[in-house]
């Protein structure tokens, strides 16, 4: 079963990136699997430690950055020691009019695999995106939550899994659980 602070986002994403064709995309995945359920084009996954996405772009044999019109960020950027200088990484990895999806948790507990530094509402995201070099009016950025989710989350086992007769998905927009974004290089 799914977990339940994914249910709201996922749908919203999905609409998001089946917006962009996916059949046409040439799409790098960090650290994540999230994308394997596309049919994009091309896909590559470039994991942790053996890819850091702070200490620079993913290079190609010729040693340039290797080039991307999507790059998916599902649950990373909070892992991450120097998210700032993650995200200029990653413009320099996008083609012009590509595009990066970040979701991020606000609102969970601690999750250390291996570390756990940040979180971000829907505005923390969209400043983020800004500062790392995106047109402001290139990004969208959602968040949801609500008090009974965030309830659930402090149950064990973690993280509680959807319970479609149990759960409410109404959103407070007081209480974000995560937060999700898609910018365009423009």
């Amino acid at each position: 079963m799914p977990s339940l602070n994914r249910i709201v986002m996922r749908r919203s994403s999905r609409s998001w990136i089946k917006a962009l064709t996916p059949h046409s995309l040439r799409v790098a995945e960090i650290s994540g699997r999230w994308g394997e359920s596309f049919n994009f084009r091309s896909y590559d996954q470039f994991r942790y430690p053996e890819y850091d996405i702070c200490t620079g772009p993913f290079r190609g044999v010729d040693d340039r950055p290797l080039k991307f019109d999507l790059i998916i960020a599902d649950q990373v950027w909070e892992h991450l020691d120097r998210p700032y200088g993650a995200l200029k990484n990653v413009v320099k990895m996008l083609r012009k009019g590509g595009h990066f999806y970040i979701a991020t948790p606000f609102f969970i507990p601690y999750h250390g695999a291996p570390i756990d530094c940040s979180r971000w509402s829907a505005r923390g995201l969209r400043n983020l995106l800004i500062e790392g070099g995106f047109a402001p009016e290139g990004i969208r950025a959602e968040q949801w939550g609500n008090r009974a989710a965030a309830q659930r989350n402090l149950e064990k086992p973690w993280p509680p899994q959807y319970d479609e007769t149990r759960d409410d998905l109404t959103d407070d927009p007081d209480f974000p659980l995560t937060a999700w974004a898609i910018a365009q290089k423009l």
